[in-house]
């Protein structure tokens, strides 16, 4: 079987998850090819299964035409052409989608040529973007406007970034193009996703299936760490951990704040992936770490952690919920997206969102009375093995 990927990036959550799904398939016998943006983040690969999308000069002015005239996904005609003679020169059993928002392709010419290329399609939707005029994500802004059409959002300076708000015009046509494919395969991390996929334009002319992200059960591990000892926290004090790529509301950063100042000096907390300006802003009773050198060591820190909080307001399918379980490490989460998906009544809590004063009290809870424990955390995680995940994607491919 032949498969053709594209995503945005062949780096960061989607990149590696594309990456792998590529090499379990080629493990399997399959003939893999995939394809993403050309950009300063890329390192390209030096297969010749990996095709560069565009350039910087197409990515720039497909970026301005998004911004100043609220048209992202109408530029970059010719790095789409390109594209498409490589599909068809590869001749592909099936086309998986995943990113396809970013500056990069032109979505009319792409899914005109897909709704006429007699292969089979899967797209995998790592948000919400598909089925709304503008954003990934509408949760943190309670917005339900996809479910009938967009206009006036709220979100249109939000990523994607526009000077405009062209949110009604973008929703009629990626209605228009994204149902013009029939019998689509689409694949959500999530059953939240899944389930508002149901309620969107999307649901007459696809199938959709449930495949969870996981995560390297050899690295995310309980794992031996000084991690204390370095940063002068005690046995006897029980330490919260958080963690995430940029910390905003969205992410929570509000509800630690708080959490400084109400618990006593029995807690610490820690957040990892802090900025420079996130450390002006944040308490000083706070513990910051900008990065880890390593996933290794990102693991360490799990396993010294008492607890790990997830006060996030918006989200899909958190993978820094699995890692923690896999370090033996509960948690405890907000009722958002797909991350109350992750744990059970065994492994974690999960309270109303936004509900600080549950969540404070959940924390006290969990670390004074110790209702999880750590067997079954990790025998929770054990769903998650990111192997076993990439295999269900071919084992999806073979059934299609």
């Amino acid at each position: 079987m032949k498969i053709f990927e594209i995503n945005s990036g062949n780096y960061g959550s989607t990149g590696n998850i594309m990456l792998n799904i590529a090499e379990t398939a080629k493990l399997s016998g399959h003939n893999v090819k995939i394809a993403y943006r050309k950009s300063r983040s890329v390192t390209p690969g030096n297969s010749d299964d990996e095709i560069l999308i565009g350039n910087s000069f197409y990515g720039l002015t497909h970026r301005l035409l998004g911004e100043y005239l609220g048209l992202e996904g109408f530029g970059s005609v010719f790095s789409t052409l390109k594209l498409i003679k490589d599909i068809k020169n590869f001749n592909p059993d099936i086309i998986h989608l995943h990113i396809l928002h970013g500056w990069y392709l032109n979505l009319p010419l792409l899914f005109s040529f897909l709704s006429k290329y007699d292969k089979k399609v899967v797209w995998t939707m790592h948000d919400c973007w598909a089925f709304t005029g503008h954003c990934p994500h509408f949760e943190y802004v309670k917005c339900n406007k996809w479910q009938t059409g967009c206009e006036n959002c709220s979100q249109y300076k939000e990523y994607p970034f526009s000077k405009i708000d062209n949110s009604k015009f973008l929703y009629k046509y990626k209605k228009k193009y994204f149902t013009s494919i029939k019998n689509l395969n689409i694949v959500t991390p999530s059953q939240w996703l899944e389930g508002l996929i149901e309620g969107s334009y999307l649901k007459n002319n696809s199938k959709t299936y449930v495949i969870n992200n996981g995560i390297d059960l050899n690295i995310f591990k309980p794992v031996e760490s000084n991690f204390r000892e370095l940063n002068n926290i005690s046995e006897n004090v029980y330490l919260i951990l958080g963690v995430a790529f940029e910390w905003t509301e969205k992410k929570g950063v509000d509800i630690f704040k708080k959490l400084s100042n109400d618990l006593n000096s029995n807690y610490k907390i820690v957040l990892i992936g802090t900025t420079e300006d996130d450390e002006k802003n944040l308490p000083e009773n706070i513990i910051k770490i900008r990065r880890t050198s390593s996933k290794e060591e990102l693991a360490e820190i799990y396993s010294s952690a008492d607890l790990f909080a997830n006060p996030t307001k918006e989200e899909t399918f958190p993978t820094v919920n699995m890692e923690a379980l896999a370090c033996g490490t509960p948690v405890l989460t907000f009722s958002t997206g797909g991350s109350p998906e992750i744990i059970d009544e065994k492994s974690g809590s999960v309270v109303d969102c936004d509900d600080y004063e549950s969540f404070k009290s959940e924390i006290i809870r969990i670390c004074e009375t110790k209702p999880f424990n750590s067997s079954d955390c990790i025998e929770r995680a054990k769903m998650y093995d990111m192997n076993d995940k990439f295999i269900e994607y071919v084992k999806l491919y073979e059934s299609i």
